[in-house]
């Protein structure tokens, strides 16, 4: 302290004199309960990883694995998309974009795996593979 200074006041500058208040600590946030991941890939980006959520992954994949058809044509992006959103459990996947987040993602982890094929038609089709 130099003298004059007020506790809980620190100086921004000793030419201006301008007294700044002192900086509080940010809260300590509660620990959070340790979460599985998984590491999904994409066909597009062939050496790009990403980590997710293990638990909504694997209700994502088998969702997509019982609503997508075993043969051709399959079905398209807005089609699959409307499917997964009546058949994935609403507390985890509660909104429509959520379902859509975690459809994209699951089906181009499982294109990569080879049990999603993605047919070259006009609108873009997906079905399992045999």
């Amino acid at each position: 302290m130099f003298g004059n200074e007020q506790p809980g006041i620190y100086w921004a500058s000793i030419e201006t004199g301008v007294a700044m208040p002192a900086r509080k600590a940010p809260p300590k946030k509660k620990a959070q309960p340790e979460r599985r991941m998984t590491i999904v890939r994409t066909p597009n980006k062939p050496n790009y990883t990403q980590r997710v959520d293990a638990e909504a992954y694997e209700i994502m994949r088998k969702t997509m694995l019982k609503v997508l058809p075993a043969k051709p044509p399959g079905l398209t992006q807005a089609e699959m998309w409307a499917a997964l959103e009546k058949a994935a459990p609403k507390p985890l996947f509660g909104t429509r974009w959520k379902v859509g987040w975690w459809m994209k993602t699951v089906q181009l982890d499982l294109e990569v795996q080879k049990l999603v094929v993605r047919e070259r038609t006009k609108p873009l089709r997906w079905h399992r593979a045999k």
